[in-house]
């Protein structure tokens, strides 16, 4: 009997050991790949699982939510020869944990190298105008191409945009300068549409006295009412055109004719004395 007690406690904790050493836990985001001998089986989880230790089974836990990757600033020439420096982030998951097991040694320092690369080739294939209007157009670009580059090692790509595009201090005024120009013309025109407005109505405005002469005396009228706004000690009292128009006709007929500038003065005749 004293004998059975410590062999029943030794098997409990090799029991024990063996336990701890075989259970396994992969959370709902996790999945486990195992290999036995070195052969690929069945992935294990989400949930409590058992592996043969002591070198049967080998257990890789792959992480299955997105990841953010930021890649480091890349200095890029452009299509016409400008050198700038952009940032990128990239997010991509892992959809097939074997293959990015058995495919690829270090898929995310993979999935980094082939970002990097092809951030360097795909700007270098276009102008900065093109970067700096059309960064949508960039992005789906990147991201179809890496995407496409880490398909095979069961990666997915979701998306891909440029963070940032840091420029030389000569590009950038330069382009303050032409932005100034831009805004100047713009405000240029958009006065001269103005004062061609304003001239439409003007004219419009003029046609319509002309054609109404009360229209001339409601005129009179509010101009008496903004005088009086601004100088209330000026009274004036407007004139209508038809009571002075008899004394500047009168004024015209009494003025002498001016004299014809076609007329050829003729010399008096000489006195002649006779003898």
């Amino acid at each position: 009997m004293e004998l059975v007690l410590p062999v029943v406690l030794v098997l409990v904790v090799v029991l024990v050991i063996l336990a701890a050493m075989s259970v396994r836990i992969a959370r709902e985001y996790e999945r486990g790949v195992v290999f036995r001998f070195g052969r690929l089986i069945d992935l294990k989880g989400p949930g409590l699982f058992l592996i043969i230790p002591f070198g049967v089974d080998r257990l890789f836990k792959i992480d299955l939510r997105t990841i953010t990757l930021e890649v480091q600033p890349q200095e890029v020439i452009t299509k016409d020869n400008v050198t700038i420096k952009v940032r990128a982030v990239v997010w991509f998951q892992v959809v097939d944990p074997r293959v990015a097991v058995t495919k690829v040694a270090n898929y995310y320092q993979a999935t980094t190298q082939v970002a990097e690369t092809t951030l360097r080739g795909t700007i270098g294939q276009h102008e900065l105008d093109e970067l700096l209007a059309h960064r949508d157009r960039i992005n789906a670009s990147l991201k179809e191409v890496i995407d496409r580059q880490t398909e095979p090692w069961g990666i997915q790509v979701s998306i891909v945009e440029v963070k940032d595009i840091e420029l030389p201090q000569t590009m950038q005024r330069a382009m303050a300068k032409q932005a100034e120009a831009e805004r100047e013309k713009r405000a240029k025109v958009i006065t001269a549409e103005g004062e061609f407005q304003a001239s439409q109505t003007l004219a419009n405005a003029a046609r319509v006295i002309q054609t109404q002469p009360a229209a001339i005396a409601l005129r009179y009228m509010q101009t008496l009412v903004e005088i009086g706004y601004e100088k209330n000690t000026t009274i004036i009292f407007p004139l209508p055109i038809e009571l002075i128009r008899p004394m500047l006709e009168a004024s015209e007929n009494l003025r002498p004719p001016a004299p014809d500038p076609t007329a050829v003065a003729v010399a008096p005749e000489p006195f002649l004395k006779e003898d």
